[in-house]
C-alpha cells in the first residue's frame, strides 16, 4: 500500500482540496492481489487503490468512456515487418499507464482508507490524472 501511495504520489495524481458546494466525492477502495510464480509459489504482494467508478455520473464526473485500442491487422503488420527487415521486436510494460492521463473533467475522491492527511481527514483528492476504476481512466491513459 505505501508503494502505491508513493506512486500516486510520485506522479502528482491529485490534490487535496476542499469539496466545492455541489460536487460530490466519489469513493476509493484498497484491492490486494498475490502474484505466484510459475511453481504456484507466492512471489509478491500487490496492493492498488481503485475509484469506485461506478458512482460517477454521466456529463457531470465524465463524458466519454471509449478508448482507442489496436486491430490485429495492425499487429500482423508490424510483425511482419519486423520479419522482413530482420528488425528486432521487444516488449514493454507500463507500470503505471493510467497514471499518465491527464482528466478533463473535475472529479473529486475521498482520501484512500488509512492514508488520510493528519490535520486535512475533512480534504478530498482533487484528481488530476486519471485511476484504475474511473469510467474515462482507460481513455485517459494516453497509451
Amino acid at each position: 500500500m505505501n508503494d502505491e501511495m508513493n506512486s500516486m504520489s510520485s506522479n502528482d495524481v491529485w490534490d487535496l482540496v476542499e469539496l466545492p458546494k455541489g460536487a460530490k466525492a466519489i469513493g476509493c477502495k484498497w484491492i490486494f492481489k498475490t502474484k505466484k510464480d510459475s511453481l504456484g509459489n507466492i512471489e509478491i504482494y500487490k496492493a492498488g487503490l481503485v475509484a469506485k467508478g461506478f458512482t460517477q455520473k454521466e456529463g457531470i464526473d465524465y463524458k466519454e468512456t471509449f478508448s482507442p485500442v489496436s486491430k490485429k491487422d495492425s499487429l500482423r503488420i508490424i510483425l511482419a515487418l519486423v520479419a522482413h527487415f530482420d528488425f528486432e521486436l521487444q516488449q514493454m510494460d507500463v507500470k503505471t499507464a493510467f497514471l499518465n492521463g491527464q482528466l478533463e473533467e473535475e472529479v473529486y475522491m475521498k482520501q484512500p482508507e488509512g492514508f488520510s492527511s493528519i490535520g486535512n481527514e475533512n480534504l478530498v483528492c482533487k484528481l488530476k490524472k486519471s485511476i484504475y476504476g474511473l469510467k474515462q481512466a482507460s481513455r485517459q491513459s494516453g497509451i
